[in-house]
């Protein structure tokens, strides 16, 4: 069966996200969506765990769903659907390891409350769980995984967005620069990477040691409306094995939605401060200093991808699935209405459209532009039309800022400021 999940999120114990960030939230927020697995994320977290069984219920597949007196929000008719959670966390991990401090961030699945409670019970030993609903944890991400293939052998670890500067195994500011300098004998266990919000698979796909891995999206939701930013598209049996054979072999992986990876917030190097953001080339004239104030640049996903790549750009191996870039419906609409995204009019017709065409990515994906038109508007038709051909301006996001995207407006691309354009 063809479904979406998103496979990486937080709950309201994590730092920096939203109270709003409950079982019932996600079960609401996924439908609205189209999101039929979602995570649960932070279940190393005590209080997010004890919430999770009491509301959760297992399934008997690895799944759980919510138990039917807590399935209080409102949903369209349209719009309504199973969902059913899979258990998750995120890791950070932060050690020495090859004379350099390390910040790897990973993602743990886990098939049931006992696998995930005895890796919980492991981890307890070595950091406070309860600080975090990520925790950050002095272990090398080695052990890491061989702490959870020990505790639950169909647990799997991802490495998380796997390309940010500072929390990642490919990370310009700490991290490795192949999955074997990282995971040494264990690295056969790795079967996917995440990619995050500032690559895609085409940018991936340049690393020919990257082949055997399922490349994987999520939407790293800190919030309920951000859940499937980014997403899987999986055609498999609903359960947490088969979900698990789909991300081990490839069979039933059917592609990711991705951001587009420009809009990501460490696509391009620069400096927020100074307002300095460079492509690759631009930085190395520079020798990775800002131009403006003479300090380091972040070094971006874009640079990284470029350096460790030994293919050329715009590859594309016949044998892997395809991948769809979008932008999430509210940021369509408030551009169709020229408002902000926030606004009681984006609402108006992001929920309007939700009755009457279905959840947000058969809007985004699938539905016909004529009924589009006919819901909302013909210039918000207009606006998904070129969203899905890929007809876009970008002003890059660079050193922890998102970028720009826009449809009906183009970006100048503009140097360090006050100084003329660069490129």
């Amino acid at each position: 069966m063809r479904f979406i999940a998103d496979l990486h999120i937080h709950s309201r114990y994590s730092r920096a996200t939203s109270r709003d960030l409950n079982p019932e939230n996600l079960w609401k927020w996924s439908q609205l969506k189209g999101i039929t697995v979602v995570a649960t994320g932070d279940f190393t977290h005590p209080g997010w765990m004890n919430e999770l069984r009491e509301k959760l219920e297992p399934v008997g597949n690895g799944l759980f769903t919510l138990k039917e007196e807590f399935k209080t929000g409102a949903v369209p008719e349209i719009c309504r659907a199973d969902v059913l959670f899979l258990l998750s966390s995120e890791i950070s991990c932060i050690y020495n390891k090859n004379g350099k401090t390390r910040k790897i961030h990973a993602i743990v699945l886990a098939p049931g409350y006992d696998d995930a409670e005895r890796i919980n019970t492991r981890l307890s030993a070595i950091g406070n769980l309860k600080s975090d609903g990520r925790p950050i944890l002095g272990l090398d991400a080695k052990e890491l995984l061989k702490i959870v293939l020990d505790a639950s052998p169909e647990a799997m670890l991802i490495p998380a967005h796997a390309w940010t500067p500072h929390f990642s195994v490919f990370g310009a500011a700490s991290g490795f620069d192949s999955l074997e300098e990282c995971f040494e004998d264990l690295t056969p266990h790795i079967h996917a990477i995440e990619t995050g919000l500032s690559s895609d698979p085409l940018m991936n796909w340049r690393l020919s040691a990257l082949d055997r891995i399922t490349l994987v999206s999520n939407s790293d939701a800190h919030s309920p409306a951000k859940l499937g930013r980014e997403a899987n598209i999986l055609d498999t049996d609903i359960s947490y094995a088969g979900i698990m054979r789909a991300l081990k072999t490839g069979k039933g992986f059917s592609g990711t939605i991705e951001f587009f990876p420009e809009e990501g917030k460490y696509h391009y190097d620069g400096h927020r401060s100074c307002e300095v953001s460079l492509p690759p080339k631009e930085t190395l004239r520079y020798n990775g200093i800002c131009p403006a104030c003479g300090k380091k640049l972040t070094i971006g996903v874009m640079h990284r991808v470029e350096k460790l790549a030994d293919r050329v750009e715009g590859f594309r191996p016949a044998d892997k699935p395809p991948f769809y870039s979008i932008i999430p419906l509210p940021e369509i609409i408030a551009e169709a209405l020229n408002v902000g995204p926030m606004s009681k009019k984006v609402d108006a017709m992001y929920q309007g459209l939700l009755g009457s065409i279905g959840n947000e990515f058969s809007i985004l994906m699938d539905a016909p532009l004529t009924d589009i038109g006919t819901a909302s508007s013909p210039r918000l038709a207009d606006a998904i039309e070129k969203m899905r051909a890929g007809d876009v301006s970008i002003a890059p996001g660079y050193d922890g800022q998102f970028g720009k995207i826009s449809i009906f407006r183009k970006f100048e691309k503009t140097g360090p400021k006050g100084q003329a354009p660069l490129f």
